[in-house]
């Protein structure tokens, strides 16, 4: 039987579209000098005064807080979200962040501290950060998540699959999983360390899109390298080409690695440059940012007062 009639006797015949041999044609190869170039030239532009305000600031709504750990408790969970919601206490014109992500079980938590504020609530699943899971149980933990009240899902890809070239496999994981979210938008990892060259991550970008992908999201934070500026670029070029040829927008997530007030500036004009102004919202690129957040406000504050604060000044949940 042929990738698309296995899809299609599995999810019913109006599911899905064919999967990614059928839907695409082979991308052509990566060019690495020439994305490594670009975005070293991309990284020398100089964003000054009002507008590099204005690129923080842009930067701090489009972050999503995050803690997965093991020992995450509700307490913990409770105080990033105070500070997703006031990330700088007292200035009220630093904007709320995008999201906060944590387990399912924590997602309850979560929800209650966040309600009424319009930050939303993203959970991992599908067997994070290994998926390796059977699907039924990969989908299991999707449904949970969305019952326990999370408004985003971010799945991890089955990187064996896609590297053993199963990219029907991925395809139909990506799909399913989509449906299994309901309401929920989905941020598909396609953990680009592991992939190991653009080339690889150019056509797990056009799986996760094809699938039926609301976000392609570069890493789980749990392995490096994690997000960098010449994958996160193959990956918005992905995104670009698929807006040229149907006209649906795709999200894009850097995740892991991005620490620094001028990495998030360079990434946005990473976005702004591929994609344009429209991908400038939270709406449509996220920093998946642990340790970015007070960064970002020190050098807000530097700007607002002209001194550089210290890093205790900051809180550091």
């Amino acid at each position: 039987m042929s990738s698309q009639n296995s899809t299609l006797s599995r999810y019913g015949s109006s599911a899905r579209p064919a999967p990614y041999p059928l839907f695409y044609p082979p991308p052509p190869p990566v060019d690495q000098i020439a994305v490594e170039e670009r975005v070293a030239a991309l990284g020398k532009r100089s964003i000054k005064k009002g507008a590099k305000v204005a690129g923080l600031t842009l930067a701090v709504r489009m972050m999503d807080l995050t803690t997965l750990e093991g020992k995450d408790t509700p307490g913990k969970v409770r105080q990033m979200c105070a500070k997703a919601r006031t990330p700088l206490a007292g200035d009220p014109s630093v904007p709320s962040c995008a999201a906060v992500c944590v387990y399912p079980n924590l997602v309850p938590t979560a929800k209650a501290e966040l309600a009424g504020s319009g930050v939303k609530v993203a959970s991992v699943a599908t067997a994070f950060p290994s998926g390796q899971s059977p699907l039924d149980v990969k989908l299991s933990d999707v449904r949970r998540a969305v019952e326990l009240g999370a408004d985003e899902i971010d799945m991890v890809i089955d990187r064996g699959a896609m590297l053993a070239g199963d990219y029907a496999k991925v395809f139909d994981e990506i799909a399913a999983t989509k449906e299994a979210c309901g309401p929920a938008h989905l941020k598909v990892i396609l953990e680009t360390g592991e992939l190991g060259s653009y080339d690889v991550v150019r056509k797990a970008s056009e799986i996760g899109i094809a699938a039926g992908g609301d976000f392609i999201k570069t890493s789980t934070g749990k392995v490096q390298p994690a997000a960098t500026p010449a994958v996160t670029l193959v990956m918005l070029e992905a995104i670009r080409d698929h807006f040229l040829a149907t006209g649906r927008r795709i999200g894009m997530k850097p995740a892991g690695g991005v620490r620094t007030a001028k990495q998030a500036l360079h990434y946005l004009v990473l976005v702004k440059e591929t994609l344009g102004d429209a991908w400038l919202t939270p709406d449509l690129f996220r920093f998946g940012a642990s340790a970015l957040l007070n960064d970002v406000l020190m050098q807000l504050e530097k700007e607002r007062t002209g001194v550089y604060q210290a890093s205790e000044d900051f809180s550091k949940d």
